[in-house]
């Protein structure tokens, strides 16, 4: 199960801090629709960054925005309407689909064994397979706040986000912004694209 994050709300959080509780925040909205608790702490939650004009400062004040003109059930109700259901969901949240075209492909193997390396292992009661953006997104939360330093670092970091997660975020990114039945999740969706966009472009430093 994922982690309740606590949400980025000032100054006093660090930026590896702020990283890894904006992956946790990420996985918990991608694995479910979100809990009353959760939407009442993202309603509440500040909107100005510490500093003036920060990248993110925008699609996080669009989604606070947002989760305050939607009612709890709108939320679940559109959740479900994109990704739940039987068949065929709307969008699909899955790297093996994005890089193959199919679910459960040869890109979800190859993710398991680069998790058995990190030394990860699925939760038996995680419904969704492993290259779930929820899953994935977790897996960045750990590598970031994680105190073992073997695998928690800025290396294992960098290797996981430019093998896991930036080939395909971007793309489903889109699928949601344009997709008629999303409003909660466009802006999400725009939140995740611009961090992705930081993460890639703080990644390629390190290179």
């Amino acid at each position: 199960m994922m982690s309740t994050p606590v949400l980025v709300s000032g100054s006093a959080l660090d930026e590896e801090t702020a990283r890894a509780e904006l992956y946790g925040l990420l996985a918990t909205l991608y694995y479910a629709p979100p809990t009353a608790p959760l939407l009442a702490q993202l309603r509440v939650a500040v909107t100005d960054a510490p500093a003036a004009g920060a990248f993110l400062e925008a699609p996080w004040r669009a989604l606070v925005g947002v989760a305050r003109t939607m009612t709890d059930q709108e939320i679940d109700g559109e959740y479900q309407a994109l990704f739940g259901g039987v068949g065929k969901p709307e969008v699909y949240l899955y790297a093996s689909y994005y890089l193959s075209g199919f679910l459960n492909e040869k890109p979800l193997a190859r993710l398991r064994d680069e998790l058995r390396k990190l030394g990860l292992v699925r939760d038996l009661a995680m419904s969704e397979s492993e290259d779930h953006i929820a899953y994935l997104c977790e897996v960045m939360r750990y590598l970031i706040a994680a105190e073992d330093v073997t695998s928690a670092n800025l290396a294992s970091q960098r290797a996981f986000f430019t093998s896991q997660l930036q080939p395909w975020v971007a793309t489903m990114c889109k699928d949601l912004q344009c997709h008629p039945k999303a409003h909660f999740y466009r802006f999400l969706a725009e939140l995740t694209a611009a961090f992705v966009s930081v993460e890639t472009e703080g990644f390629e430093l390190l290179a």
